[in-house]
């Protein structure tokens, strides 16, 4: 099934110095923007003294959202050569920060695309790299009569479920891969008093 792709399984850092120079590197699994920008907002907080956060990441099962951010450093010096990192290793739903505070000495273009690459590299390294599966969040509405047929399925399809409530009208959060999911939406729709609420 084409439904799966590789990320880092947890959040993992590199270090690189060169003439007093300190570059820190971050690498975090991220699964949309807006945790990467709460991850950004954290570590600026957090390394408010240093000179530049620079970063890359790659969104989604198809690699299709991107983005490099040299946050003051010369153009495609900094953000470039960590989001090459990424992708050297076929990464997605991946987000490296590479912190640097300046030693006083200016390292030239060349010498910063090996600092941020090292450091960005570094911290993947620490870290390890798994198959994920992309899943859906569903949420199924049903009569209490068509409880056995639900858990069934449930348990046909080995699906994960998130949250449930029984009661006259039961309801029941489901995580579906995508893979399966025509079979899933098949076996629902041959279902009487079942109703998927959201996909």
């Amino acid at each position: 099934m084409n439904d799966t792709y590789l990320t880092i399984s947890n959040v993992s850092e590199g270090l690189y110095k060169e003439k007093g120079s300190k570059f820190l590197a971050f690498a975090y699994p991220v699964s949309d923007e807006n945790e990467v920008k709460e991850i950004l907002d954290s570590l600026r907080k957090q390394y408010y003294d240093a000179r530049h956060h620079c970063y890359a990441y790659i969104l989604g099962k198809n690699q299709d959202q991107y983005r490099a951010n040299d946050d003051g450093e010369p153009n495609h010096s900094a953000g470039d050569p960590i989001l090459g990192q990424i992708r050297s290793k076929n990464l997605s739903n991946t987000l490296i920060v590479v912190i640097r505070y300046f030693g006083g000495t200016k390292l030239g273009v060349g010498g910063l695309i090996t600092a941020y690459k090292t450091a960005a590299l570094e911290a993947l390294e620490n870290n390890e790299i798994m198959e994920a599966i992309v899943k859906k969040n569903v949420i199924l509405k049903f009569d209490y009569l068509a409880m056995n047929d639900v858990m069934r399925m449930v348990k046909d399809l080995d699906l994960e479920i998130l949250s449930q409530d029984f009661d006259n009208t039961c309801k029941i959060t489901l995580r579906v891969r995508e893979g399966i999911f025509d079979i899933f939406e098949t076996k629902i729709k041959d279902m009487d008093l079942v109703k998927i609420l959201n996909i």
